[in-house]
Order: structure tokens, then C-alpha cells, then sequence
């Protein structure tokens, strides 16, 4: 018997317009993610879920409350779910990164998937963390169901990890606010059912939270 594993982003946070570079920042959720995540959870009301984990960040805490409430269970904190450490260029739009460190900007642009954040992290040090919690919360509920809510960066290292999926790969694997994507285990491998499908459109305001 199979495990899946719905894999949620977060909805949509304050001051998601401005595009910052947000991290390990503990922005909240606004009322806009609130109602994609209320969408999602209607969608996810009918299935059997045996967990619901999350993100230790307020954005993904919140997140996961909702998807949790009408399964009556609780959203479990995994602080190795956070999203990429992105030191000083949190809080941060681009276009301000282009103006302060212009050639570190470059670098990050000419290699998304090896760069590392100055004073933050890279794509390893995520797959290093959140892999780890990833598989210790598959282990757990082997031949269940359970909800994982993060981040942008960290769900698409799961996925690339998941699939054999090269870092490079990274970003064709969307990931819009409250977006679900289904990974299923089948004993031997990860098979990928479903990607970034939204309940709830929206023009996408981030890519970095």
C-alpha cells in the first residue's frame, strides 16, 4: 500500500505586492491567503488524512491550521521545513538587491539553483535539512496520508529530491500560493499525480516566501 503526500505552499502573505525576498522573515498570512487556503481545505475536507506538518513560520502555521481544522487534527511544527535561509537580502526587493550588490545579483540570477544567500543558504543546506524531516515523516505514516505545508523553495527541493530531478530543474516546478501537488510513494519510487493546482486564482504577487 502506497503513501501520498499532499504537498501545500502556503497562501498568500501581507505585503506579498512588493515582491520582497521574505526567508526565515515571519510575515502572516493576509485575508487573500486565507481564502485560498479555506479553498484548498474544502477540496482536501473529503480525504482521509492521517497528519497535517508543517513549517514552524507563521505563514505556514496558519496555513496548515486551516487544512487541519475540519480533519479535526492539529498542525505539527517542523522547523526543518522552513523556507531557504536567505540571510541579508530578506526583506529585500530585487531591485534593491540590484542596487546594492549588483554583482552578487548577477551570480544569483546566472545559477538559482547553486547560489548561496549571503550569509543564508543554498540549495544543499535546504536539501540537507528538509529531506531528512521529509522521510521521517513518510517513515511514520508508511501506507497513510498526510499534509505537508511549506515553502516555494523547500517544496521544490522535495520534489527534486523525490523525482531524481537534477537542482538545475528547480524552478519548472511551480509553486503558487496554496498551491497542491501530490507525490505518491509506491514502495520503490516517488511518482508525481498532481502539480501546483490552485483552488483559488490569484495573480501571484512572490515567488520568494
Amino acid at each position: 500500500m502506497g503513501t501520498t503526500v499532499y504537498l501545500v505552499r502556503h497562501g498568500s502573505v501581507v505585503g506579498a505586492e512588493t515582491r520582497r525576498f521574505i526567508g526565515h522573515l515571519d510575515v502572516a498570512l493576509s485575508s487573500l491567503g486565507e481564502r485560498q487556503m479555506t479553498a484548498l481545505a474544502a477540496r482536501l475536507r473529503g480525504l482521509r488524512l492521517d497528519a497535517v506538518y508543517s513549517s514552524d513560520l507563521a505563514r505556514a502555521l496558519a496555513s496548515a491550521a486551516i487544512v487541519a481544522a475540519p480533519h479535526g487534527l492539529t498542525a505539527i511544527a517542523v522547523p526543518a521545513l522552513r523556507e531557504f535561509a536567505m540571510g541579508r537580502w530578506e526583506g529585500l526587493t530585487g531591485e534593491e538587491i540590484r542596487g546594492l550588490d549588483p554583482s552578487a545579483f548577477s551570480a544569483w540570477m546566472a545559477d538559482v539553483a547553486g547560489y548561496r544567500f549571503p550569509d543564508g543558504e543554498d540549495l544543499g543546506q535546504l536539501a540537507e535539512r528538509a529531506w531528512p524531516a521529509f522521510e521521517a515523516i513518510v517513515a511514520r505514516h508508511a501506507g497513510g496520508a498526510v499534509a505537508v505545508v511549506a515553502h516555494g523553495g523547500t517544496n521544490r527541493v522535495l520534489m527534486c529530491r523525490a523525482l531524481g530531478l537534477a537542482p538545475s530543474r528547480l524552478l519548472a516546478l511551480g509553486q503558487d500560493y496554496a498551491a497542491l501537488s501530490v507525490l505518491e510513494w509506491t514502495g520503490e519510487h516517488w511518482g508525481l499525480s498532481l502539480l501546483n493546482h490552485r483552488e483559488l486564482e490569484c495573480s501571484q504577487e512572490s515567488a520568494s516566501a
